[in-house]
């Protein structure tokens, strides 16, 4: 028997006091994220043989959960890709939006996984659709039989960029976005950006506000990618029509991830409560919750980003021409800057103080210097608060009334 303060692979005995003991592990985390279009086409084996710690072979079995809309739209050509290469699947069609992004969605799928009779070493579920789909997906995952593994395959621009490159899962609860989830990495998500050419200019631009939030606190090129060609690439739904727009779609989407997750990897589990990819984060869940289901997780994301420029032009740290080349770039990827529920002082205090809960006693509020850089505070004001949403107002409604009709359709 150890005794005293001797260490043995990290695990401790105390004896002075009685027996104690203090355990540290450290878990090893791997996961891919595979860019592959037109993944289900019979000729590309990407999915077969794409992650190494995932190989798919004929004559296995998956269990699929599917976007009931994506199923409507692909479903036929996903189930004839698995009868052509001789995988034998099981498809729960879920709804899937932030109506429904609650625990009995997440007991549907758990249902389904023990029905399945899912062998949880080698059997990953595979969840086909939107971030509120993969986000219910990973988080039964992680529920059954205390981690079970999951591949993620994202159908929208959002998951993506955003839900389908980080580890975390969850569902609300209550008034609460994302208040139930888990840190759980996929094993694997691939990318096929084929699904996007059917989603309407509304969703895409929902994705881009995620990748709007990394080029104001991490890229300032990257924000003049987006105002030199974002509309057009909107337009085409990064599908690559021509050449040019290829190449642009291509920077966008490989760059905003390269910087997500760049922030993400040293600190996955958020040790760290400084992160700035929280940028958009700290007032955008309350404002989405309360606005429901008028505003989709993007376009209150993006709110969110313009009220804390607003807060960062009054505090100095933006110039009134960046601040006006942000709106006007928030604008023209189909985005909005306002929403009724900013009318309400309270409601922003009480996103405040809840954030303020969330991030162990203080702000960490990140706001943007200039574009493509960023810095933490701790000492917002109410009354800075509502200086900024009126601010904020004013030229929003400036904006619309300058705009011709046209700029004014974001779908």
């Amino acid at each position: 028997m150890h005794s005293g303060t001797q260490f043995t692979q990290g695990l401790r005995l105390a004896m002075d006091n009685g027996p104690a003991w203090t355990v540290e592990a450290v878990r090893q985390v791997r996961y891919h994220v595979v860019s592959s279009d037109h993944l289900f086409s019979p000729d590309n084996t990407t999915l077969l043989t794409g992650c190494p710690d995932a190989p798919l072979r004929a004559g296995e079995r998956r269990l699929v959960v599917i976007d009931e809309n994506v199923d409507a739209l692909y479903g036929a050509r996903i189930r004839a890709f698995f009868d052509h290469h001789d995988i034998a699947v099981t498809v729960l069609a879920l709804r899937a939006d932030e109506t429904v992004k609650q625990f009995d969605a997440v007991s549907r799928v758990v249902d389904a996984m023990n029905d399945f009779g899912i062998d949880r070493r080698r059997e990953p579920v595979i969840a086909i659709g939107g971030g509120v789909l993969t986000d219910i997906v990973g988080f039964a995952a992680s529920l059954y039989r205390r981690g079970t593994p999951y591949i993620r395959i994202p159908t929208t621009l959002i998951g993506l960029v955003d839900a389908g490159v980080g580890v975390k899962t969850g569902v609300n609860y209550d008034t609460g976005k994302n208040r139930l989830g888990t840190y759980a990495a996929a094993t694997a998500t691939f990318l096929d950006r084929s699904f996007l050419r059917s989603l309407d200019l509304r969703h895409i631009s929902n994705g881009l506000a995620e990748i709007l939030k990394m080029a104001l606190i991490r890229s300032e090129e990257l924000f003049e990618l987006l105002e030199r060609s974002g509309p057009e690439v909107r337009a085409d739904r990064f599908q690559g029509s021509t050449g040019e727009l290829a190449r642009a779609a291509d920077a966008i989407v490989a760059e905003s991830i390269h910087l997500m997750l760049e922030e993400l990897q040293p600190n996955l589990w958020e040790s760290a409560l400084e992160r700035c990819v929280d940028y958009g984060h700290t007032f955008s869940p309350t404002i989405e919750m309360h606005a429901l289901p008028e505003l989709l997780h993007g376009e209150a994301v993006v709110i969110d980003m313009a009220l804390t420029t607003a807060l960062g032009l009054l505090r100095g740290d933006v110039g009134q021409e960046q601040a006006d080349r942000i709106f006007s770039v928030i604008r023209a990827l189909g985005l909005p800057l306002w929403n009724d529920v900013l009318d309400d002082p309270s409601l922003l205090e009480a996103a405040l103080r809840d954030t303020v809960r969330h991030r162990d006693g203080r702000q960490r509020l990140p706001l943007p210097v200039g574009i493509g850089r960023h810095r933490f505070v701790n000492d917002v004001e109410p009354a800075e608060l509502r200086a900024a949403a009126q601010l904020l107002r004013r030229r929003a409604e400036d904006m619309t009334q300058d705009a011709p009709a046209e700029a004014l359709v974001s779908a």
